[in-house]
């Protein structure tokens, strides 16, 4: 599932190209690549190995379709709450694989038998995740915020797809949601545009180091007049 090899991060597969030996332990894909801008919106099903997703930065900003899928983990700092928390679902059948030389801080086979972590967890994270958590439901729940990441993005990739000046380069199929990148194929007009939205009071756009550019993330708690107020920047940018 390496989109690197596809197109350099602008398009991704859709499946494996390559046949998976059944003797795996498990596949791992990561479901939303913060750094490019990727999303898988359709997880790949029957498998011959355990798919193992880590759903971090989309993880309940979307519904997500889970059958085929061993095992899904999430940092919660994302969408849900403060670094500390991660959700983990896994299915029942691999608990019984993990080898019993992991450590049990680190076992879910354990933590599921006995209920409980084994080490003291991070209280406050968890408090305010449930918080957070509270917030959602009182929202809409997962169908709110779904539609929600539907209208903030489409504004954006829609005025970015119009723009003379700007360019989203992923795939339409495979843009993600959460973390739009985008640039003016000019590093110098890509810096200028940066200073010119912190002007503004639109703040941490620039993109990741390794890639460049710039890189819009629209989680949950972005409200839509923040994507407005950044396609108006765009606009009164490019008529300078």
């Amino acid at each position: 599932m390496n989109c690197e090899l596809v197109e350099k991060y602008i398009k991704m597969n859709a499946r494996p190209d390559v046949a998976v030996p059944a003797a795996w332990s498990y596949l791992y894909l990561c479901s939303n690549e913060t750094v490019y801008g990727n999303e898988t919106h359709v997880l790949p099903k029957d498998l011959p190995a355990p798919l193992v997703v880590d759903a971090s930065s989309h993880f309940l900003s979307r519904s997500i379709d889970f059958d085929g899928v061993g095992l899904v983990y999430a940092g919660a700092q994302k969408n849900i709450g403060p670094a500390g928390v991660t959700i983990v679902i896994v299915r029942d059948d691999l608990l019984d694989r993990a080898p019993k030389a992991i450590p049990s801080v680190w076992h879910y086979a354990h933590m599921a038998k006995h209920k409980s972590l084994f080490n003291t967890p991070p209280v406050f994270s968890i408090y305010v995740t449930a918080l957070t958590l509270k917030w959602i439901k009182k929202e809409g729940g997962l169908a709110a915020m779904e539609r929600r990441a539907i209208v903030r993005s489409s504004m954006l990739y829609d005025a970015l797809d119009a723009s003379k000046r700007f360019v989203a380069p992923v795939a339409k199929e495979d843009r993600s949601r959460m973390n739009v990148v985008f640039d003016s194929g000019n590093a110098e007009t890509d810096a200028a545009f940066v200073k010119f939205c912190e002007a503004r009071g639109l703040m941490s756009l620039k993109g990741h180091r390794v890639r460049g550019g710039m890189r819009a993330s629209l989680y949950n708690a972005m409200p839509t007049e923040g994507v407005e107020a950044l396609v108006a920047a765009m606009r009164e940018f490019e008529a300078l």
